[in-house]
């Protein structure tokens, strides 16, 4: 009795689902049949599905032949996260190069232009990491230690004597001419004087770039260069310059001229030349024979 029951629900739902139903569309006007269709649940369901088929069809194709699939969870190339994480920490410490090489240049100006006394300088590198520690509040205990060690290490010049290592490094005259004052670093002299004529070419003494072109009242026309191996060279009491900062230089090439008075000597005219290797003033007559 109870199969027979469920039986007949099952013949009577399949024939709900099977029943088909016309569709007609007249027209209006003369009330003629123009389309007959006849339609069931099924084929509806059938339609569905058919449709829904497709879609996931379209989907599953862009997902696996389109890049897009790299945007979506799970989905990433190995190699293409490989590359967004190499990518990522190579953009990290190009930042920090960058913000390093701002200060060195920041640091250099700074010491050229006086606002930084030279006599308490030990390298540029202790100056870039001031410059980053000021950002920072200072417990007592780290002042008193940095005033000791400032104190201690304020005259100690052994670094200064050492030559640097120059191999392969071929240094130009800057001018020619005759040493009229020589380096001297207890008299805070940090380079040399050298006595020319007027209008005389004023050269680099290595390649580099020029990251200082400008005039000031005490050391009359200056330009700065950095060059490859930390060295950094210096020329004062220029009577004109030819090249501006970030600009490229030669080895040789002319960079400024010897003019008729240079700075607060009106009626000697010299250039005044420094060389620094690491953020230390060293006698350019170790490196160029003049």
């Amino acid at each position: 009795m109870a199969n027979e029951k469920r039986r007949k629900k099952r013949k009577a739902f399949w024939s709900n689902i099977k029943f088909k139903y016309k569709l007609t569309i007249i027209n209006e006007n003369t009330l003629e049949e123009v389309v007959s269709l006849y339609v069931s649940k099924l084929n509806g369901i059938s339609v569905l599905l058919s449709v829904f088929t497709v879609l996931f069809l379209i989907t599953a194709a862009i997902i696996v032949f389109t890049p897009l699939r790299n945007y979506l969870p799970g989905y990433m190339n190995s190699e293409v996260r490989s590359q967004i994480v190499k990518n990522a920490l190579q953009v990290d410490s190009l930042q920090q190069v960058l913000d390093r090489q701002n200060l060195y240049i920041m640091n250099i100006q700074d010491i050229f232009r006086g606002n930084i006394k030279t006599d308490t300088v030990q390298s540029i590198d202790s100056l870039t990491l001031a410059r980053k520690d000021s950002l920072m509040e200072r417990t007592q205990r780290e002042e008193e230690f940095r005033r000791q060690y400032e104190e201690k290490e304020k005259y100690n010049l052994t670094g200064i004597s050492v030559r640097p290592e120059t191999e392969g490094v071929i240094f130009y005259r800057p001018t020619r001419g005759m040493i009229s004052t020589p380096f001297n670093m207890p008299k805070k002299h940090l380079g040399i004087d050298i006595a020319a004529n007027p209008g005389e070419s004023i050269m680099a003494t290595l390649d580099g770039t020029v990251l200082l072109s400008t005039y000031a009242a005490e050391t009359g026309y200056m330009i700065i260069i950095q060059h490859n191996k930390d060295f950094v060279s210096v020329y004062k009491h220029c009577g004109s310059l030819l090249k501006e900062a970030g600009e490229s230089v030669k080895a040789g090439e002319a960079i400024a001229l010897i003019g008729h008075h240079s700075g607060q000597v009106p009626d000697k005219p010299h250039l005044h030349f420094e060389l620094w290797h690491r953020g230390k003033p060293v006698n350019p007559e170790t490196f160029i024979v003049f």
